[in-house]
């Protein structure tokens, strides 16, 4: 059950205490592609879900930072759990675009409900009197199997074309099709979340376009004006980081190549120094875009810049855990130890639209080329 509410600074000390629980049980989610019930009530008591939930309904509107130290934390037992503790409190995050009617059915029974996430527009709403009628499925929705509601998003039709938006929908509304079954991250059980001609109330839907620019409809928190590309690779940057830790501890406490101890062999000091620095470069670059994110005061070269600092680091963090899984030798390979869990979980993870390289980095260069071109007095401005 949820503990007591808790306040910003408490998420990462809890997050550590239960990374010790989640190391127990990974190798166990691994297996059966689902959290221990003990790691699921310790998101929920360590108060992931409470994070961003608006203060008017007793949650935290906490700190986009501290939750990357949560996360990472909790990722360095167990990547599963930092991955599916990280998207619920996203998904939380994204309830405060709700009309206010919205928002008190969402968190009616407080700031603990779990909510998760569907962000692509895989179903579709039409207008109807008092709401909308709403159809889909969307697949790789993390935790989806323990949660209380969801935000799905649709496209709707209306006289201004289509438009992608989000419904807020209570368990009842939906069930769960079990489609997980990945290289990585095996533990999150990103099934598929089905709605089939489901009535939605006109106050338990927004436009994606309110979350896409931080315009929250009650809250005035940081976390609920920041544009979502300055948080959405955060959410999914922690995880790795905690692995990539994970992944050095695990290296260190094997014997290096040539099954010499670690300590005696000369290559094992410049593996681990390249792999320390590679993974506090990437944790240097996420420290940047949670502060961005947490300022209030984004500037468009921010939001350009975060989705692609994000990015960077992740790609960092997966090149680290591939230069410890090569180099750990085959005791790396046996399935009894977990570095192979943490290499398939960093690359599975890594694969999110939200962390792609390309596409965050041509729009950065784009603006970048533009800010070149004009003049060093309007730069300055």
């Amino acid at each position: 059950m949820p503990g007591q509410p808790t306040t910003t600074t408490d998420l990462p000390t809890r997050a550590q205490r239960l990374a010790a629980v989640a190391t127990r049980h990974a190798a166990g989610a691994d297996r059966d592609g689902v959290l221990h019930r003990d790691v699921l009530e310790g998101i929920l008591d360590a108060g992931f879900a409470r994070h961003f939930v608006p203060r008017e309904w007793g949650g935290v509107a906490g700190r986009t930072s501290d939750l990357l130290h949560a996360a990472a934390a909790l990722g360095e037992g167990c990547a599963s759990a930092a991955w599916t503790a990280s998207v619920i409190a996203g998904a939380a995050r994204m309830g405060a675009y709700l009309p206010e009617q919205g928002q008190r059915d969402l968190w009616a029974k407080g700031a603990d409900t779990v909510v998760v996430g569907a962000l692509m527009p895989r179903g579709s709403a039409t207008s109807t009197d008092g709401g909308w009628r709403l159809s889909g499925r969307w697949e790789f929705t993390s935790g989806v199997g323990f949660s209380d509601w969801a935000l799905v998003c649709a496209t709707t039709s209306g006289e201004q074309g289509p438009e992608a938006w989000f419904f807020a929908l209570p368990r009842r509304e939906y069930t769960v099709s079990e489609s997980w079954d990945a290289v990585g991250m095996r533990g999150t059980a990103s099934d598929t979340l089905v709605a089939d001609d489901v009535f939605v109330p006109a106050h338990r839907g927004f436009s994606r376009g309110l979350v896409m620019a931080g315009r929250s409809t009650v809250s005035s928190a940081p976390c609920h004006t920041a544009p979502l590309r300055l948080v959405s690779g955060l959410l999914f940057g922690a995880p790795a980081l905690g692995a990539a830790r994970q992944a050095l501890r695990i290296w260190s406490r094997h014997t290096a190549p040539g099954a010499r101890p670690v300590e005696a062999d000369p290559l094992t000091r410049l593996t681990l120094t390249r792999a320390a620095t590679g993974i506090d470069g990437a944790a240097l670059l996420l420290e940047r875009a949670a502060g961005v994110a947490d300022s209030g005061t984004a500037t468009t070269t921010d939001a350009l810049r975060n989705p692609v600092d994000c990015a960077v680091a992740v790609e960092k963090l997966v090149d680290t855990v591939e230069l410890l899984y090569r180099t750990i030798g085959s005791t790396g390979q046996l399935a009894s130890n977990p570095l192979q869990r943490v290499w398939r979980d960093a690359h599975t993870l890594a694969s999110h639209v939200a962390l792609r390289f390309d596409p965050a980095a041509t729009a950065y260069g784009d603006h970048l080329l533009a800010q070149a071109r004009e003049p060093a007095a309007q730069r300055s401005s």
